[in-house]
């Protein structure tokens, strides 16, 4: 498998609504960070399916390495 894009080398704060499925761009190269866009389209790359239990904030992973997809864990200080 390909490396993703690094989008950024740091978390991306989202406040969520419960109930609500997000679409986290897994491949790096969306404009609408970390949301995705679409821009996987012809990779092996597929957004990942994200769907809020309650309204809060949560913290999206923005450097694409993250072992919690799509939620950050800290790998971005290891690249």
């Amino acid at each position: 498998m390909s490396e993703p894009v690094i989008a950024q080398k740091s978390p991306i704060p989202v406040t969520v609504e419960a109930g609500k499925t997000y679409y986290w761009c897994a491949c790096g190269k969306s404009a609408s960070q970390p949301f995705c866009d679409g821009s996987h389209k012809g990779s092996e790359f597929a957004p990942i399916a994200f769907t809020a239990e309650k309204a809060e904030q949560v913290y999206f992973c923005g450097c694409k390495h993250s072992g919690n997809r799509p939620l950050c864990d800290g790998s971005h200080k290891r690249l």
